[in-house]
């Protein structure tokens, strides 16, 4: 059975700095491993995504220069850097993974997603 298991979620200021973490466990897809985040009354949205074997990343442009997604292989868990928080980076951020490694800012190709942690952003 698939686990993953978010953390690093809470409640920080404009321009302020988090990092969540993604810890899978079990036998999930060694391909990609993707962070979507979903505000209130809005649909879930791709905000990065990393490969596991080459380590190849990819951005929201909401985020780029902003967020960055690492992987410890080891570990078996991605972390998501986000610098300069702004408000409309609230959501509940979620992890998922995927079998593939292209149109990976859909989350159709994406097989297990984690409970999803809130990050709140004050003005």
């Amino acid at each position: 059975q698939v686990q993953l298991v978010e953390s690093g979620g809470g409640l920080v200021q404009a321009g302020g700095s988090l990092r969540l973490s993604c810890a899978a466990s079990g036998r999930f897809s060694r391909y990609t491993m993707g962070w979507f985040r979903q505000a209130p009354g809005k649909e879930r949205e791709f905000v990065a995504a990393i490969s596991w074997s080459d380590g190849r990343t990819y951005y929201a442009d909401s985020v780029k220069g902003r967020f960055t997604i690492s992987r410890d292989n080891a570990k078996n868990t991605v972390y998501l850097q986000m610098n300069n928080l702004r408000p409309e980076d609230t959501a509940v951020y979620y992890c998922a993974t995927s079998p593939f490694s292209s149109s990976i800012y859909l989350e159709k190709r994406y097989d297990y997603w984690g409970q999803g942690t809130q990050v709140t952003v004050s003005s």
